[in-house]
């Protein structure tokens, strides 16, 4: 990586170099969708991060407190991406906790599929019995 290409590097190429989306043009999404937070605003994919930045990254159920390692414009393997960041401590004992309690159940019910003929009448007769 030579340093005059890394000097400056738009936030959208920079999450799809760091492997956070696997393309850009997901990557430019979840920035204008509000995804993604640098000290607590909504970023531009325009943006150019610097070291030591830190941005707040939501994917799915998970959110990611990130602190900037390393530029680069080029998309590597995964341990080489992962060495362009570091996450946070107190963002892994949170991912981890949801996760937990997503394994769970503790936020939704969790169910075997559609209930069975025979299940079916005897929620019937379970409402049925209590009107």
């Amino acid at each position: 990586m030579s340093d005059k290409d890394d000097d400056k590097v738009r936030l959208d190429k920079w999450l799809w170099a760091a492997r956070f989306y696997k393309t850009r043009a997901l990557a430019k999404a979840a920035i204008e969708g509000g995804k993604v937070h640098c000290r607590g605003e909504r970023c531009k994919p325009g943006k150019e991060p610097r070291v030591g930045d830190e941005y707040l990254i939501r994917t799915g159920f998970e959110e990611r407190s990130i602190v900037v390692q390393a530029l680069s414009v080029v998309r590597r393997g995964a341990p080489e991406a992962q060495a362009l960041y570091a996450e946070t401590a107190e963002s892994i004992e949170r991912r981890e906790n949801a996760a937990a309690q997503r394994k769970a159940g503790a936020l939704g019910v969790q169910t075997d599929g559609r209930p069975s003929k025979k299940q079916r009448r005897q929620l019937h007769q379970f409402r049925d019995s209590q009107d």
